[in-house]
């Protein structure tokens, strides 16, 4: 499709000083990135739309993405951003994020907290009860470990519009399937529950092939359906596993099986339909 959507990338400053996972340990990724580099490969790929998502967990990284979104002409119509859901403050926070219309979800980083329930503490449960009235979705970011909590929190949140991002990131390097496979379909159960067709190729090896993300791009298919999975590069971050054209070419065979409007709804559609990127 020629108006797609990216709907998971992000951009960084390093002089920021407040990305801690990012270390010169990740050379190809130490170093600042811009929405400005990024514009031409989403042009080559037929993307008109993107999503900016948080890399850092603080608030001023989040006012940053949101300044950088209004500054570049359209291309950025949305914003994931981080707040901290167990604080008492919280709700007034969002409140006063969500007048901005680039505002559209929140994402903590659940999966490098070292408490794999976090999500279930009163605090955070009475700030997620808050966000469908606010019209915030959730952005969840968790490997398999964090998938019993997060499934226990959509039953008890059944109005909040969740997308998984990275498909809750399978090893798939080390051939793990369950109890990934499993709790991916319980959490699928769920209709408001959305996947993000990203962040794939580096849980993979090195020399990953379409084929061997197969098996798991065909289970999210299964589970979630054409009409709830969206795609999204994981730039810059997809360096580290091959870069952006060649995460979206292999998209392409991946999806191959799919007729027109399935694909259309997987690289464009749905995401436009969750994240509200025509409301802006």
């Amino acid at each position: 499709m020629n108006d797609g959507v990216d709907a998971h990338h992000h951009v960084w400053s390093l002089a920021r000083g407040d990305y801690g996972w990012l270390t010169p340990a990740s050379a190809a990724i130490y170093r600042d990135f811009s929405l400005a580099e990024m514009a031409p490969l989403a042009q080559a790929a037929g993307i008109t739309t993107t999503v900016l998502v948080q890399a850092a967990p603080t608030l001023a990284e989040t006012r940053y993405l949101l300044d950088v979104a209004a500054k570049r002409g359209g291309l950025a119509r949305g914003v994931v951003g981080w707040v901290d859901l167990s604080d008492n403050n919280a709700v007034a926070t969002l409140e006063s994020l969500a007048i901005n219309p680039l505002f559209k979800s929140v994402r903590p980083m659940l999966q490098d907290l070292p408490d794999t329930d976090w999500i279930l503490r009163p605090q955070v449960q009475a700030t997620l009860s808050q966000l469908p009235a606010l019209g915030i979705r959730f952005d969840a970011l968790v490997k398999p470990a964090q998938l019993p909590a997060l499934v226990a929190m959509l039953e008890s949140n059944p109005d909040l519009d969740v997308v998984i991002d990275h498909g809750a990131k399978p090893d798939i390097d080390g051939g793990g399937w369950e109890p990934w496979a499993g709790l991916v379909r319980a959490a699928a159960a769920h209709p408001h529950v959305h996947c993000k067709l990203s962040g794939l190729v580096t849980e993979a090896a090195s020399n990953w092939t379409a084929n061997a993300l197969r098996p798991h791009v065909e289970h999210l298919l299964e589970c979630f359906g054409p009409q709830r999975i969206m795609w999204g590069s994981d730039w810059p971050v997809v360096e580290l596993g091959g870069g952006y054209s060649r995460w979206r070419s292999a998209t392409l065979e991946l999806l191959r099986g799919l007729d027109d409007s399935e694909r259309d709804a997987v690289l464009g559609d749905n995401a436009r339909r969750f994240y509200g990127l025509g409301d802006n």
